[in-house]
């Protein structure tokens, strides 16, 4: 499709030279690699929240070839709080193959990006047009934003035939020159003044002609994924602690939910406690502590735990698979990845 002859990426370029972001910490040294773990780490996360994740990752994990070799454990530690941990073991699963299959070097091609764990087309576009100056339309969150106002477009963007008007729109706007400056333009539009609930429609580039502001509809658009009521999950997180005030956490199995990270053994809601324990970990319980409940909530359920500390006597036998166990003292730093709900049981514990 042709490239609109108007003058959008014009204002947006001009707009991102005297208010754009220009010193972001992955704007320094525009590598494939740099580019690649910001994009991943900003997918459903804000700016604010990532940069010191990034800051941190990049000093343990400079480069493709030091995350390739990494184990597990660590990349997945460096990723804690972040949430949606598939992105990390993505991360991690794709550094080994851009070591094993491209010697280290980024793939130069749009399809043979999209082929790694994790990377979809628009974050093959931004690194082809951040790192490479290559011309490559993007359409992230805050892209699709942008383009379903500017357009008036109806429907939600997760909807394939909606997404697909606005990929022909990403592809129209994108000019035939200054490719990184425009991705970055665009990127920046959405996320600090085409924000998702108050526009700042006043301060943008391109509000004359935008057909969401001229109807009124910027607040309604892009239109919100149809609601499906989240159901709600009931789980034990057995804290057990030794003598010592150690307490046990179990890794998980690498896929589904906080896959690969060490959590609390989990136990059904309605589970035998002590008689669970006894048989799966092989351990007495002599007291029980009940803390108050949390709720964690996911992408598509919310999930209710009960934290039950068990203090035990002893072991009672042989302990199952006792390689994915590790004892941690609450208020150490742990070299693991750790899901949040943990995370905070395990400061309130040191606390305590």
């Amino acid at each position: 499709m042709p490239v609109l002859r108007d003058s959008f990426s014009d204002r947006l370029l001009a707009w991102f030279e005297r208010h754009g972001r220009h010193d972001l910490p992955w704007q320094a040294e525009q590598t494939p690699y740099r580019v690649w773990v910001s994009e991943i780490m900003l997918q459903q996360t804000q700016v604010s929240t990532v940069i010191p994740y990034y800051r941190r990752f990049m000093r343990r994990f400079p480069d493709v070839r030091t995350l390739a070799a990494a184990e597990p454990d660590a990349v997945l530690a460096h990723w804690s709080g972040l949430g949606y941990y598939a992105r990390a073991r993505n991360l991690h699963k794709a550094a080994g193959r851009v070591v094993a299959e491209f010697k280290g070097e980024f793939p130069p091609t749009l399809a043979d990006l999209i082929a790694l764990p994790g990377i979809g087309r628009s974050t093959a576009g931004a690194i082809l047009s951040l790192a490479r100056g290559r011309r490559y339309p993007i359409l992230d969150g805050n892209v699709k934003r942008v383009l379903a106002r500017y357009h008036a477009v109806a429907g939600w963007p997760g909807n394939r035939a909606v997404e697909n008007r606005l990929w022909d729109y990403a592809e129209q706007h994108t000019p035939l020159r200054d490719f990184a400056a425009y991705t970055q333009a665009i990127m920046d539009l959405g996320a600090t003044i085409c924000a998702r609930r108050r526009p700042r429609c006043g301060q943008c580039p391109v509000e004359a002609d935008c057909a969401a502001r001229i109807s009124g509809q910027q607040h309604a658009l892009p239109e919100s994924k149809p609601p499906r009521p989240k159901p709600r999950r009931k789980t034990i997180f057995a804290i057990l602690e030794d003598k010592r005030g150690r307490v046990m956490l179990e890794q998980r199995p690498p896929a589904g939910i906080w896959g690969g990270l060490w959590c609390f053994p989990e136990l059904a809601s309605n589970a035998a406690v002590a008689e669970e324990v006894r048989k799966k970990y092989g351990y007495h319980i002599k007291e029980t502590i009940e803390y108050a409940p949390l709720e964690h909530t996911f992408s598509h359920f919310h999930l209710q735990i009960r934290p039950l500390c068990l203090k035990i006597a002893g072991a009672a036998g042989r302990v199952n698979d006792s390689a994915r166990l590790t004892w941690l003292k609450p208020g150490a730093s742990p070299d693991k990845g750790l899901p949040a709900p943990v995370a905070a049981l395990l400061r309130g514990l040191a606390r305590d």
